[in-house]
């Protein structure tokens, strides 16, 4: 798909209402957009899944950051205990503005998600919302049959519920146990028998939606469409990493991901419902460069970076949901807002989008998004924390140019020390990687992470030898 036909896409999706009718074709289509609604001024906006009827609020609700006491996210502080207060607080908060869709996973929080999810959807009648959880068997040992079957069934008892209305097999395409893609799917869903056994609980009504979630090797996406083709399995919905620098850069950046255009058109025109990770790029694309930032404001100074990101990943007619891991109320309230209604992007607000990608794409980020399944590190390096210091240096317009004698260089040059002193202890820094590759097999993005951390450093040695 060019960008000519994904403009005359996005621009066929506007939805100004609160529910969506589904055409013979199976996908939701809707009339013109209305550019003048301000954003939290109406009702959610909701899709249709054609497999069931439901209707899905476009903003999902993804349990995987949830709130810990002492403040910030369980994925950052892993150690602190869940704030159930707070999360029942956001939840009822959510249910309240028309959000129905939480996406939990056995391995969220370390392993605390669906039990705290469980508990704040409970206080609310069954059928006011939408569970979607996964088969989370990463590790061979939990590859057996009935190990795998355990993990179905603690779901369940976790989440509070004797159905689950969407099933995913999580993170099908990634290495693991030291199988590549391809085999470590057999290992997990194929080989053991597990696949046909959901396909088995679908049947006897204890899954309403069976799916997948994409990483990693597109060979596997390729057969599991093919499978859809054939007949072989159907797959009600299909989740995918799809924002506006992935679109067309997802495979430039890393050559082992798969740009968001291939994977949504392959899955739009079989009629499969996308469900959207990532719409920020783990935050990526929260903080904007000062200069990128400033594009996007002459053309709407209200709107914020991630709403212009929500709002593109939101436009496609063939999303079911967007999903977002809502650490704070603020944010749960701004995501809100911006899908009360959905102001579906323009033709030329797609071509600014496209502008934005390519600037945002030359300025050579890691493409972490901070998921801390790398972590921990054996060696103690704190992964994600020097890659977000690089990233935000950059975000920041505050990178010190690669030149000791260029402008601004000595200045530039004592805050990015400074700052990565004060972010990340000398300790856990990237100058401690052995290159042990333990990381790699765990990263969702396929970064090549001992050689980005050896950029890093290199880097910031550059700095020390190079005073100005």
């Amino acid at each position: 798909m060019n960008r000519r036909d994904f403009i005359k896409l996005m621009t066929g999706a506007a939805v100004v209402g609160a529910t969506t009718a589904v055409g013979c074709d199976k996908i939701s289509r809707h009339g013109d957009a209305t550019q003048n609604v301000i954003d939290g001024t109406g009702t959610m906006t909701y899709r249709v899944n054609p497999n069931t009827g439901d209707k899905v609020s476009l903003l999902g609700y993804g349990m995987m950051r949830l709130p810990v006491e002492g403040g910030g996210a369980a994925r950052e502080n892993p150690d602190s205990p869940i704030d159930q207060e707070l999360v029942n607080k956001q939840v009822d908060y959510a249910l309240e503005h028309g959000v129905n869709y939480f996406d939990t996973s056995p391995v969220y929080c370390k392993g605390l998600s669906e039990r705290s999810t469980g508990i704040a959807l409970s206080r609310h009648p069954r059928d006011a919302y939408f569970i979607a959880t996964k088969m989370s068997n990463f590790g061979p040992e939990t590859w057996p049959a009935k190990a795998s079957k355990l993990i179905f069934e603690n779901s369940l008892k976790e989440l509070q519920t004797d159905y689950v209305d969407y099933l995913l097999l999580h993170g099908v395409g990634m290495p693991g146990g030291g199988k590549n893609g391809m085999e470590a799917f057999y290992g997990r869903f194929v080989d053991n028998g597990i696949l046909d056994w959901l396909v088995e609980q679908k049947n006897n009504g204890r899954i309403r939606n069976l799916g997948f979630s994409y990483h990693g090797d597109v060979a596997v996406f390729d057969m599991l469409l093919r499978w859809h083709n054939e007949g072989k399995y159907h797959w009600d919905f299909a989740q995918i990493e799809l924002n506006y620098l992935d679109w067309e850069y997802a495979n430039e950046i890393n050559p082992r991901n798969t740009d968001a255009v291939y994977l949504y058109e392959e899955l739009h025109k079989r009629g499969i419902m996308a469900v959207i990770m990532e719409p920020l790029l783990g935050g990526r694309l929260a903080s904007l460069s000062p200069s990128i930032m400033a594009r996007l404001q002459t053309r709407e100074p209200q709107s914020s970076a991630a709403r212009w990101a929500f709002r593109y990943a939101g436009t496609p007619q063939g999303v079911l949901t967007v999903l977002s891991g809502m650490t704070y109320m603020e944010h749960l309230i701004e995501n809100v807002n911006t899908y009360s209604p959905l102001r579906p992007l323009s033709d030329d607000e797609n071509r600014l989008m496209m502008l934005i990608a390519k600037d945002v794409y030359e300025l050579k980020a890691v493409p972490c998004t901070a998921c801390n399944y790398c972590m921990p590190c054996p060696y103690g390096i704190d992964i994600p924390g020097n890659f977000q210091h690089y990233n935000k240096s950059i975000s920041d317009d505050t990178m010190p140019p690669h030149d000791c004698n260029a402008e601004q260089y000595k200045a530039l040059r004592k805050k990015f020390l400074a700052d990565y002193d004060r972010r990340v202890p000398k300790l856990r820094q990237a100058n401690h990687c052995i290159g042990c590759n333990h990381c790699v097999q765990h990263c969702p993005q396929s970064i090549n992470i001992p050689a980005e951390l050896q950029r890093i450093d290199n880097f910031v040695e550059y700095l020390k030898q190079h005073p100005a």
